[in-house]
C-alpha cells in the first residue's frame, strides 16, 4: 500500500474503492442531475440520459484514478467531446460546471457517509483531493467549451463578413443570407468608418498593426456582436471599414449613440459618414459614404458621424471641373505663409471658434485674430465676414482635392478592410 493509499483509507478501505461500482453510481448521479440541474433536465431523453451516464462514468474514472494518486489520470477526451456538444446546443458553461461539481459532491458524500471519527484526517485529505479533481474536470470542460465557442463564433463571423462583402460589392447575397439565417432588409444605413487611436495616428504608418490596434478592433467586434440578431453587418480592419444597419433596426435609432458606443468599446477615435440606401444600391452608397468620409478626413473635422446633408456643399465642391481649380487657387498666395495656412485650416475645422483654434495652435486668441486679418489682406477674403468665410472654406475644400484630382477618390474598396 502506497503512502497515498494509507492517507486515503476510509473504514479500512481505500477511498477510491467506494466509487468503483461505476455504472450504478453513474446512473445514480445522472438521475440526480436530470432531476435537479435544469440544463440536464432540459436535455433529458433516452439518448441524452445515456450520454449523461456515460460522461458521469468518465468523470468517476478520473476521480478514482486521482484518488489513487495516479501520475496521469485517464483521458478527459470523452468529457471534452460532450462539453463541445453542449456548447453547440447553447448550454451555459456555468451550468455544466455546476453539474460537474454537483456530481462530485454526490461522489464525495458516498465516501464521507462511510467515515468514522478515526477517519477524520483521511477524510480531510479526500476533500483536498476532490478539490484537485474538480479543478481538473472544470478545466477540461472550460477548454473544450471555449474551443468550440470560438469555432462557432469564427464561423458566424466569417459568414457575416461574407454577407457584408457581398452586399457592399453588389454580388448576389441571397444564398449567403440564407446560410447565415439573416433576412436582407429593404434599406440600410451604409456607414463608412475611420478608426484611429485617441490622439491620432501617423497616416504614413503602414507597418504591421500593433497589438493595441488589433485589441481595439476585437473590442469593437465584441460590441457589434451585442446585436445578437445578426442583422448588423460589418467589414472592418484596424483603420476602419463599413457597417450596414437595417433601417428600422434599434441600432439605427440613434446613430450618434451607436458610434459613441463603438468608440468607447474600442477606446479609439471614430469618424463616420452615413448614407441611407435601398439594399440594391448599397455599392453606390458605399462609394458615396467613403467619399464623404474622405472629405471629413481631409478637413480634419471633429470625431462623430456625418450625414450626406451635413456635407452636401463640400461634396459638390470636390467634384472635378474648372470651379474646383478656380476655388483652390484662392489660397495660392498663402503658400508663402505656412503658419497662416495652418491657422486657416485649424480655424475652419473648429467651426471658426477662436478660443478652440487658439488652444489647438497653442497661441493667444489675439494671435488668431491677427492672423485672420492677414489672411483677409493677402487673399482678399475676410474670415470675419460671412461671404469671406464661405469662399475661404470652399477654397480650402477645393484645394485639398485640386492637386490630387487624378487620384480622385472612388472608394472602390472598403477602407481598412483586409
Amino acid at each position: 500500500m502506497t503512502r497515498s493509499d494509507r492517507d486515503l483509507v476510509i473504514s479500512g478501505n481505500p477511498a477510491s474503492v467506494l466509487l468503483r461500482d461505476s455504472p450504478a453510481i453513474s446512473r445514480q448521479i445522472a438521475q440526480h442531475l436530470v432531476r435537479h440541474v435544469a440544463p440536464c433536465r432540459a436535455l433529458a431523453g433516452d439518448l441524452i440520459d445515456a450520454e449523461i451516464v456515460a460522461v458521469t462514468g468518465i468523470c468517476l474514472d478520473i476521480a478514482v484514478a486521482m484518488l489513487d494518486g495516479a501520475d496521469r489520470p485517464p483521458s478527459s477526451g470523452r468529457l471534452e467531446l460532450a462539453a463541445a456538444m453542449w456548447a453547440r446546443e447553447g448550454v451555459p458553461i456555468e451550468a455544466v460546471h455546476r453539474a460537474v461539481n454537483v456530481g462530485l459532491g454526490i461522489a464525495f458524500d458516498l465516501i464521507a457517509v462511510r467515515a468514522t471519527v478515526d477517519d477524520y484526517s483521511a477524510l480531510l485529505e479526500v476533500a483536498r483531493r476532490f478539490v484537485d479533481i474538480s479543478d481538473h474536470l472544470t478545466a477540461a470542460v472550460g477548454v473544450a467549451f471555449m474551443r468550440e465557442l470560438r469555432t462557432v463564433v469564427d464561423r458566424r463571423h466569417a459568414a457575416r463578413r461574407t454577407l457584408a462583402s457581398a452586399l457592399l460589392s453588389g454580388h448576389r447575397a441571397s444564398p449567403v443570407a440564407r446560410e447565415c439565417g439573416v433576412t436582407i432588409a429593404a434599406a440600410y444605413y451604409v456607414m463608412a468608418l475611420a478608426i484611429s487611436p485617441r490622439g491620432g495616428r501617423d497616416k504614413n504608418d503602414v507597418a504591421d498593426p500593433p497589438p493595441a490596434a488589433r485589441r481595439a478592433l476585437e473590442r469593437i467586434g465584441t460590441e457589434l456582436d451585442g446585436h445578437r440578431d445578426d442583422q448588423v453587418l460589418a467589414l472592418l480592419g484596424i483603420h476602419g471599414g463599413a457597417v450596414l444597419i437595417p433601417v428600422g433596426h434599434p441600432a439605427g435609432g440613434d446613430l450618434n449613440a451607436f458610434i459613441s458606443r463603438l468608440s468607447r468599446a474600442g477606446r479609439v477615435s471614430i469618424r463616420a459618414a452615413v448614407v441611407e440606401s435601398p439594399a440594391a444600391d448599397i455599392p453606390e452608397a458605399t462609394r458615396r459614404a467613403h467619399d464623404l468620409l474622405d472629405i471629413v478626413d481631409r478637413l480634419e473635422l471633429i470625431d462623430g458621424i456625418y450625414h450626406f446633408g451635413d456635407l452636401a456643399v463640400e461634396y459638390q465642391l470636390t467634384r472635378p471641373g474648372p470651379a474646383l481649380e478656380r476655388l483652390g487657387a484662392i489660397l495660392d498666395p498663402l503658400d508663402e505663409y505656412p503658419e497662416l495656412m495652418e491657422t486657416l485650416r485649424v480655424h475652419i475645422s473648429n467651426n471658426l471658434i477662436r478660443q478652440r483654434t487658439a488652444r489647438k495652435l497653442q497661441v493667444h486668441v489675439n494671435t488668431v485674430d491677427y492672423r485672420c486679418r492677414r489672411i483677409g489682406r493677402i487673399t482678399g477674403f475676410d474670415p470675419s465676414e460671412a461671404n469671406g468665410q464661405w469662399y475661404l472654406r470652399s477654397a480650402l475644400i477645393a484645394r485639398t482635392y485640386r492637386k490630387s484630382v487624378i487620384d480622385f477618390p472612388t472608394s472602390a474598396s472598403v477602407r481598412g478592410a483586409p
